[in-house]
């Protein structure tokens, strides 16, 4: 079927007269006319008939148009979908992020975001850095949130967003609470540490590595930044974490940070992406979202 005959014909009905319509469409009465004809000729239907200085619809002229102003208003509505989609107001985002981006920082930053992109479906999966990272290589995420220093690997990009720093804690009430010690006397605490492939235990050993000293015992071992700094609350060991998410527990004496003597571990926070994908609208949406507030 020919659909610009179709729009025509819709037009032609829609306001009863072939010279409004041809004036409304910027073409001659003629083409107009011939077009209509050359879809009766086609469909094998008459769909107009005089009347006065305007037309009619005939009974299948009827069921054409009823038709036609389905499929032009889901035209319609496909456009302006189209167009929300390319504004980055419609659309799915699916975020990856280790627990201190998905526990402190994206709570916030997607609340904001969703109650101006409220078309927009937001997800978001905490898992540690190597998780993540995978989830974004294999597109079962479109950014990866990456506490920790991390370098891109093969086939992503990164973005530092912003700068945190790990922390030696113990339980508020510790011997070493609020001291200064040596690496060496630090790490003869038992260590509640994450699993293995997260950010702060990687550091940690990275750490034991480079000045030549045992790695600690590890007393316990939890899937979960919570579950870690609870147990060393509860009175047991020593911990390696985000200053960002020990603030808060320091400031209520619920632990305390120990300084060791030459160490600083710096713990960005970044954003990860597909470097051989463009961005979806969505996507571009919600990283200047995260950079004024960050900003």
């Amino acid at each position: 079927m020919n659909l610009h005959a179709l729009r025509l014909f819709y037009e032609v009905a829609s306001r009863g007269s072939v010279t409004k319509a041809a004036e409304a469409m910027h073409i001659s009465q003629p083409a107009v006319t011939a077009q209509i004809r050359n879809l009766e000729q086609e469909l094998a239907l008459t769909l107009l008939s005089p009347q006065g200085r305007g037309v009619c619809l005939s009974e299948a002229g009827e069921l054409v148009y009823t038709h036609a102003a389905k499929l032009f208003a889901l035209e319609l509505e496909m456009t302006r979908l189209f167009t929300a989609y390319r504004d980055g107001s419609l659309g799915k985002l699916r975020l990856a992020a280790t627990y201190l981006p998905a526990n402190h920082l994206l709570p916030a930053w997607m609340a904001a975001f969703k109650s101006s992109h409220e078309q927009i479906e937001l997800s978001l999966t905490t898992s540690n850095s190597r998780a993540a990272f995978n989830k974004l290589l294999h597109y079962e995420a479109d950014l990866a949130f990456i506490g920790g220093s991390k370098e891109a690997p093969a086939g992503l990009l990164r973005e530092e967003l912003l700068m945190d720093e790990l922390w030696f804690v113990v339980p508020g009430q510790h011997p070493l609470a609020g001291k200064t010690v040596a690496l060496a006397e630090m790490l003869q605490q038992p260590f509640v540490l994450r699993e293995e492939g997260s950010s702060s235990r990687e550091t940690l050993f990275a750490i034991c590595r480079q000045y030549q000293v045992q790695f600690p015992q590890i007393g316990l071992q939890f899937n979960g930044q919570h579950e870690t700094m609870r147990a060393v609350m509860s009175g047991y060991g020593a911990s390696f974490i985000s200053a960002l998410e020990a603030a808060e527990y320091i400031h209520q004496q619920a632990l305390a940070r120990v300084h060791v003597e030459g160490i600083h571990a710096p713990n960005p926070i970044a954003v990860y992406r597909r470097s051989d994908d463009d961005l979806s609208p969505a996507c571009e949406q919600f990283l200047s979202h995260v950079h004024a507030h960050i900003n």
